[in-house]
């Protein structure tokens, strides 16, 4: 083997005995791979890094940061199972090395792999972060369950390499697997349901939402349930796999409400002051920014009342908003139809009453019959 002979090179060259050679061959051997290592850390250090800085995010940039603290460390453990390998008093010993080096090895990737993972998740939760929502918890809980993912593959890869019989124990997890799933079968299903909800983002902290007939601000998502804060005060706590089942408004994306009402006159309205309803509800939005009138038309002879129709949209997601430019509109049209003398139309109902004459028959006269 190369090493062996870089031992026998030393001993003919400089006539040492077999242990100083064997000595001098694992320092050459650390050197040189530690020489290539530092070769491999400048170049990725100077070109990769230079090539991260110029892109917009820090993605790139705290990723290769990660990567290169694991080089330097990887270079140094296999400088040392290099350096080992010419030392022959270790040879009884050689597959312990070879086992622990694996497991070093593999275990180190893993680790790696998680710190790269954690990564990608913070940089994730900071954009959320800057766009005003908190989303912590679920990110804490996503990392923990990406390092169990890699951890338990990297465990079963260095069981694979080092040929262990895994049948009993894969057998073993799948049936325990199984049961564990059946008994935490609704659990289960609100913890992906929580996944759901973060990657999906039908609504997030903050947001006001309907669900049903309940209405509230979501106060957390978590990884069983999500809590709302309701108009009334409560705090109502939803499944998580109830939300992701049920219909959900979120009002937070309402960019523009589209408002609908109907308004009755009386019929005994002219028919002059009722072509000018339209012009009049117009004049009504002509003093409104956030409040664009869309139609106005007279739609319908009613039992009671004759109807218009008005149709106008809120350039605003704020309920409140939305309701002080309907008292607006509202106090308006009352003001200009009392200045135009037309009446709004309530319930009623007209009873005609038809006149009976009763006739009463004629009796006929009687006279007195004399004794």
């Amino acid at each position: 083997m190369a090493d062996f002979n870089l031992t026998q090179t030393f001993m003919q060259i400089l006539g040492t005995n077999s242990v100083t050679s064997e000595v001098l061959a694992s320092l050459v051997l650390f050197v040189f791979v530690a020489l290539v290592g530092w070769a491999i850390y400048f170049i990725f250090n100077r070109y990769v890094t230079y090539w991260a800085q110029k892109t917009k995010n820090t993605l790139d940039d705290d990723i290769i940061d990660v990567v290169k603290s694991f080089i330097v460390i990887a270079i140094t453990i296999i400088g040392i199972e290099f350096a080992l390998s010419p030392l022959s008093f270790l040879q009884p010993y050689r597959n312990v090395l070879d086992t622990t080096t694996l497991v070093v090895e593999v275990l180190l990737t893993a680790f790696a792999l998680t710190r790269v993972s954690n990564v990608i998740a913070d940089w994730y939760a900071d954009r959320a972060e800057n766009n005003g929502k908190n989303r912590n918890h679920l990110v804490f809980v996503l990392k923990k369950v990406l390092q169990a993912i890699i951890f338990t593959g990297a465990i079963i890869s260095i069981l694979w390499v080092k040929q262990f019989d895994l049948t009993g124990a894969m057998v073993g997890l799948g049936v325990g697997g199984i049961a564990v799933a059946f008994a935490l079968q609704s659990t289960l299903s609100d913890f992906f349901s929580a996944f759901s909800i973060y990657f999906d983002r039908p609504f997030e902290i903050g947001d006001f939402i309907t669900i049903g007939q309940y209405s509230g601000t979501v106060n957390n998502i978590g990884i069983k349930s999500t809590r709302l804060k309701l108009l009334s005060g409560e705090e109502l706590v939803v499944s998580n796999k109830e939300l992701t089942n049920a219909s959900v408004r979120n009002f937070r994306k309402l960019e523009q409400r589209r408002v609908l009402f109907t308004l009755r006159v009386t019929y005994d309205t002219k028919t002059d002051q009722l072509k000018q309803v339209p012009f009049l509800i117009k004049d009504v939005f002509d003093g409104l920014e956030r409040a664009k009138l869309d139609r106005v038309h007279f739609t319908e002879y009613g039992d009671f009342a004759l109807k218009f129709e008005i149709v106008y949209f809120v350039n605003s997601s704020d309920y409140r908003e939305y309701l002080d430019i309907q008292q607006y509109v509202n106090l308006g049209i009352k003001e200009v139809f009392e200045r135009e003398g037309i009446k709004f139309a309530y319930p009623t109902s007209t009873v005609y009453l038809k006149e009976a004459i009763q006739t009463v028959p004629k009796k006929e006269p009687t006279f007195p019959i004399a004794e």
